[in-house]
């Protein structure tokens, strides 16, 4: 039996492969319940400092698995219980206290955007499309796309994903903020993973420490953020970690001075 997510460990860098090519990686409840497990193993793996998201054959992911939706004894169950189980799993990554990147592809649409969103930095194909996909077959976003695709985007451009069916080029989504990086098709994997590796060498407690702070100052006020900045930058300024990367700053700056005078 294939598997619908595949899991390796390479250094200090977990791939998690989305693996149902013949279906453009379309999540069914298998691949969906596969992926949380994935995502939980790499936060549970305190050698794994950053995660790559990547997907097999032509296209990145085109969403949830309509044939199985349609093929369900009870529609209206699965794909309530799909959502949730996917949902699920793309919170856990976002949370992650490590750097997650995604290599995207061909196609991402609809729950794909998902992924797209829960990732912190994405390098995309040149050739990629995006594409909302959800009101293209009479259904509604989920998988948190609701919230964070007008937040990457904006209001106006979220709405005009939703309500027409023109998808963005790899170059807008850069543009518009839906992305971080555009290379050629065939660099994508190799640049994704390049970043991986570079954030597994750096301050993982800080990254994760920074991508929570950016990732939950939208729900909080302004006082308790504030509160909340100056409490984690007190705690890991006391810390190994900090302390050595200042020590080498500071030293490095001492040494500069030295040769100027």
């Amino acid at each position: 039996m294939v598997e619908p997510v595949l899991y390796v460990v390479d250094g200090n860098v977990a791939r998690i492969t989305l693996n149902r090519p013949e279906v453009s990686n379309a999540a069914d409840l298998p691949a969906a319940y596969a992926f949380e497990a994935a995502v939980k193993r790499a936060g549970a793996d305190d050698e794994v400092r950053a995660i790559l998201l990547t997907g097999a054959g032509p296209r990145f992911c085109a969403g949830g698995d309509l044939a199985s939706m349609a093929a369900a004894e009870d529609p209206a169950g699965y794909v309530r219980e799909l959502a949730m189980v996917l949902d699920r799993g793309l919170r856990r990554l976002a949370a992650l206290p490590k750097p997650v990147v995604a290599a995207v592809h061909g196609a991402v649409a609809g729950a794909g955007l998902g992924v797209v969103l829960s990732a912190d930095l994405v390098v995309a194909a040149c050739s990629t499309n995006f594409a909302f996909a959800y009101t293209r077959v009479g259904l509604t976003p989920d998988c948190g796309v609701s919230v964070l695709l007008p937040r990457a985007i904006g209001q106006q451009r979220a709405l005009q994903m939703a309500l027409t069916p023109r998808p963005l080029s790899a170059e807008q989504a850069r543009d518009w903020g839906l992305i971080a990086e555009v290379v050629e098709d065939e660099s994508v994997v190799a640049r994704a993973t390049a970043i991986a590796e570079q954030l597994a060498k750096g301050p993982t407690r800080a990254y994760g420490e920074a991508k929570r702070l950016l990732r939950t100052g939208w729900e909080a006020s302004p006082e308790d953020i504030s509160r909340d900045e100056a409490d984690t930058i007190a705690r890991l300024v006391a810390g190994k970690e900090a302390a050595a990367l200042i020590a080498t700053f500071l030293a490095r700056v001492s040494s500069s001075a030295a040769r100027v005078q």
